[in-house]
């Protein structure tokens, strides 16, 4: 049984992935208003509960994991990069991270 854990840690890396770039994406539309932020958001709230489904699978049926990691990595794919206008400029690697950029009014 403690074997299975590794999966659920694993999706719970990619849970945890999905949805400190959703807040992140939420930072900038925030202090943006650019659309395409706020339509990455939406989209990383939906795939963050698909994730979350995936990790209860892991833990609902320890016998078979493979379904639970399916579904995560299915949530980690549909939240993929879109489309979305360059708002950091120059800054260096950190700033980027954290989601910092210049408010628009």
């Amino acid at each position: 049984m403690t074997y299975n854990f590794i999966y659920f840690y694993i999706a719970a890396f990619g849970f945890l992935s999905i949805m400190f770039l959703t807040l992140r994406d939420i930072r900038i539309y925030h202090r943006t208003k650019i659309i395409s932020y706020r339509k990455g958001a939406l989209k990383g709230m939906m795939a963050g509960a698909l994730a979350l489904i995936g990790m209860t699978f892991i833990t609902a049926y320890p016998e078979n994991p493979m379904l639970g990691m399916a579904i995560t990595f299915a949530a980690v794919y549909f939240n993929g990069k879109g489309k979305r206008e360059d708002v950091f400029g120059d800054l260096p690697v950190l700033k980027r991270v954290l989601g910092e950029t210049k408010k628009k009014i």
